[in-house]
């Protein structure tokens, strides 16, 4: 008998090692769209990958936003700091944070899952660990301040090399779902570290150092902010780096992933993202300060850490609705929802002897929320369509032509994925900004302009009858 008959029990020559799948191995070979690989070994191992990515990514946005709800209290303790310097703290990291989602968008599938979300996480600790110093001292510069919160925007950054690497381990028909848990869930250390910061200040008991005092003689240690969040970071870059797994399929040259520059469609999704998680992330950081300025008799410790949480959760839901209506039909609900949002937001502010309403102004900010959040979701969920179906464009399935323009379509969808998410993050700098040096009300109307804008280019180019690439 031929020694190259393959004997009982004997796996095939060519077959795949099963060992590869374990934690903490690279994956050689991976194909999601194979129903009974994906039955078999892959959803198991996709889902590992993404229940421990979610954790991770949300304290990545708790390190991002935490300036949101610090800068709200630094006056009361005693730092002589003007409202436009306050929210300029809370800008400065998303101008960090999106321009290093630029780099972790490329990094992230080229060095692998495992390695760049255990590395990108442990390296959070540095700017904690620095403001939860520098905040006990009263007399500490700004621009030491401002250099924290700069690196502090790096935790922000880690969302680009995410959803990029996490896109890799599904199939089509369920990218939506998987990008809006990992997206959505992780989108949520926005609310948990706007709720949990003013119970965390106020707790002599986690407390490491001196205690400040408020004009009225309470007690609160602001440095439990940033010191708690150390040993959560530590454990998670543990886990991931033993839990996770590095995919080789991902893992793709700078020189090979640039083609995403010349694409249309590139620009043209990115527009859309700005308009979406744009808004929810700039808004997520100004509405505290926002609330504080403008109403100043609600508390932003009850109130502000409501509208994230309801974005974060509907991005969930975006990408699940997606998966099953389609992407740019929910997209161009998501801009119409918030422009009407966002004046029903400015019809309530106060204007001259009126005081304005808050609960109006509340519910409103809240629709704003639930809309952007959809449209995170949405938005996720049509990059994968567009480019597949520009890349397949002709093409006869089963045919080489095809296996390689499907792969390079998988290539090109989680860049631009990342990249989009990379430029959308400078809405955490611009929001902020725009409050620091413009009206309110003029700021609100700039957004409407630009979410009608959103919406003519989602019509027109993905949802319309005839449009070029239907998503």
């Amino acid at each position: 008998m031929s020694s190259t008959v393959q004997r009982a029990g004997q796996q095939p020559a060519d077959a795949p090692d099963p060992g590869q799948y374990r934690p903490g191995r690279t994956v050689s070979d991976w194909d999601p769209e194979d129903p009974v690989f994906w039955r078999a070994t892959g959803r198991k191992v996709a889902n590992r990958n993404l229940w421990i990515a979610v954790p991770a990514l949300l304290v990545g946005f708790v390190v991002w936003q935490v300036w949101s709800v610090t800068a709200t209290n630094l006056k009361d303790v005693g730092f002589g700091l003007t409202t436009s310097q306050l929210f300029w703290l809370t800008a400065i990291p998303g101008l960090t944070g999106g321009t290093a989602r630029i780099f972790y968008t490329f990094l992230g599938p080229k060095i692998g899952q495992r390695r760049f979300t255990a590395l990108s996480t442990i390296v959070l600790v540095v700017p904690l660990l620095w403001l939860g110093i520098a905040i006990q001292d009263t007399s500490t510069p700004y621009l030491v301040l401002a250099a924290i919160a700069a690196l502090c925007g790096f935790g922000g950054a880690n969302f680009s090399s995410s959803l990029a690497n996490i896109g890799f381990f599904f199939p089509k028909k369920e990218k939506g779902n998987a990008t809006g848990i990992n997206g959505g869930l992780g989108n949520l250390g926005v609310s948990v570290v706007q709720l949990l910061t003013p119970i965390l200040i106020t707790s002599s008991v986690l407390a490491i150092g001196s205690a400040q005092h408020r004009a009225n003689g309470t007690a609160v240690y602001l440095q439990n902010a940033a010191f708690v969040w150390i040993p959560v970071i530590v454990l998670l870059a543990a886990v991931s780096w033993f839990g996770q797994n590095d995919l080789k399929v991902a893992s793709t040259p700078f020189s090979r992933q640039k083609v995403i520059f010349r694409r249309k469609h590139t620009w043209l999704m990115t527009w859309l993202y700005v308009g979406t998680f744009g808004s929810f992330i700039g808004f997520a950081a100004a509405l505290p300060l926002l609330i504080k300025t403008t109403f100043p008799d609600y508390s932003v410790a009850i109130y502000a850490w409501m509208g994230p949480a309801v974005g974060a959760l509907a991005r969930w839901a975006g990408g699940w609705i997606a998966d099953k209506l389609g992407g740019a039909k929910v997209t161009l609900l998501s801009f119409a929802g918030m422009a009407v949002s966002i004046v029903g937001v400015i019809t309530f502010l106060p204007s001259g002897a009126d005081g304005g309403s808050f609960w109006g102004f509340f519910a409103c900010f809240l629709a704003a929320f639930f809309f952007s959040g959809i449209g995170n979701g949405s938005t996720f969920r049509q990059i994968p369509v567009i480019f597949r179906a520009r890349a397949l464009k002709g093409l006869t399935e089963g045919t080489a032509a095809h296996d390689q323009a499907l792969k390079q379509a998988e290539m090109e969808s989680g860049a631009v994925t990342g990249f989009t998410a990379a430029i959308a993050a400078y809405g955490f700098f611009f929001i902020p900004a725009m409050f620091a040096n413009f009206a309110v009300t003029s700021a609100m109307w700039g957004f409407v302009a630009f979410y009608l804008s959103c919406l003519a280019v989602t019509w027109w180019y993905y949802a319309r009858k005839g449009a070029e690439y239907p998503s």
